[in-house]
This record gives structure tokens, C-alpha cells and sequence, in this order.
């Protein structure tokens, strides 16, 4: 055997491995989701967002987000198409425990247009709500600073396919009832179903 079919018999036995290999074979994993204005796919950056991206994944192999819903429709001032749809599980679903939080400061992600982040109250107490970005929204990025507001949102992923349906949702009915005076003009009337949510 001569050396050039030895080294193309290695080649193709390297090439196979890496084929072979799930770390390696598999890419970023991608999620649809299913409502009743069509499919959103999101890609999510496991590796650089990895405790978000993996507590996002748990509700989605738990079914959680099925029965759920697009409740919130934040909406630009002066900018049509612009800010940004929020998400839940389905009512009365088991939440797990809240997650660390991932600033972008660290994580180099940005609130882009498409960008998935969670949603949250004080840093570290992000559960499930999630929102998607309709335009680049970069005041939710983190800043320099020990503040609640500094430290901004955690970007965890971005949608791939089905930003039409993005924007469709944020240009729902908003005259929904609410307890929370800053999101008044926000809530959709009728909420958007989430019918399903899945690896793909």
C-alpha cells in the first residue's frame, strides 16, 4: 500500500470519528415553537449561555411551555415593528428552581433583533418567562456597574426562522387587563397560544 492510501485511509477514519462523535456531530440546539400565528425556531447558544440555555431546555423536554402562551406585546414608542414579545408556561405548571443569572457582559451575547432572553425580577431570580426580541433592543444588554438594571438581561439564543411570526405577535390587540401599571397597553387581547414546544 502506498503512503498516499495510507494517509487518505487515515483521513477517512479521522473524518468518520468525527462524525461519530456527539459532541462534536451535534450542533446548537434548536427549538420550534408551535403558536397559533405559525412556528418560531430559536437556536440557542448552549455554550456560551449554558445555565440559561440548559433551564430553558428542561421546561421545553418537560412539556411546560405546551398549553403556554405569548401574553406581552412591548411595543416601541414611535418605531413600528420595534420591541418585543413575552412568553410563559402553561398556568399552574411546576417552576423549577430560579437560575443563576448570565450578563451578556460575560456571555458576549447581545439583545439583538431575534434575540431570546429571560425574563426576571431582581438578577438570579429568573424561572421560565422568556421574551423575543422584534428589533435590537441594546439598553436590556448589561452595563458596568453593581445595579439591578446594570446588569441587564440574559440573552440565551436567537431566532433562526419565523421572525414574520414574531412580528406578528407584537402587533396584536394590547387592551388586556393587568395588575402591573408599567405593563398597561402591553398585555394581548387574546393572549397568543403556544400549542407546542420542541428540539427540532
Amino acid at each position: 500500500m502506498t503512503v498516499s492510501k495510507i494517509a487518505r485511509r487515515a483521513l477517512v477514519g479521522a473524518l468518520a470519528m468525527l462524525a461519530a462523535s456527539p459532541a462534536l456531530a451535534a450542533g446548537k440546539p434548536r427549538v420550534a415553537i408551535e403558536t397559533d400565528k405559525g412556528t418560531i425556531v430559536v437556536e440557542l447558544e448552549d455554550q456560551k449561555a449554558p445555565i440559561t440555555a440548559k433551564n430553558f431546555l428542561y421546561y421545553v423536554d418537560k412539556h411546560r411551555f405546551d398549553g403556554g402562551q405569548f401574553f406581552r406585546a412591548n411595543r416601541a414608542k414611535g418605531a413600528p415593528g420595534a420591541g418585543s414579545i413575552q412568553g410563559q408556561p402553561k398556568p399552574y405548571s411546576r417552576r423549577a428552581p430560579p437560575i443563576a443569572h448570565e450578563s451578556t457582559l460575560k456571555t458576549g451575547l447581545k439583545h439583538k433583533a431575534g434575540a431570546i432572553s429571560m425574563g426576571r425580577d431582581a438578577p438570579g431570580s429568573a424561572t421560565a418567562d422568556f421574551f423575543i426580541c422584534a428589533s435590537a433592543q441594546p439598553y436590556l444588554d448589561a452595563k458596568p456597574g453593581k445595579s439591578d438594571a446594570a446588569q441587564g438581561y440574559a440573552v440565551f439564543g436567537y431566532v433562526v426562522q419565523g421572525m414574520d411570526v414574531v412580528k406578528k405577535i407584537l402587533a396584536g390587540r394590547t387592551d388586556g387587563q393587568t395588575n402591573v401599571p408599567s405593563m398597561k397597553g402591553q398585555i394581548l387581547n387574546p393572549p397568543v397560544k403556544i400549542l407546542s414546544m420542541k428540539r427540532v
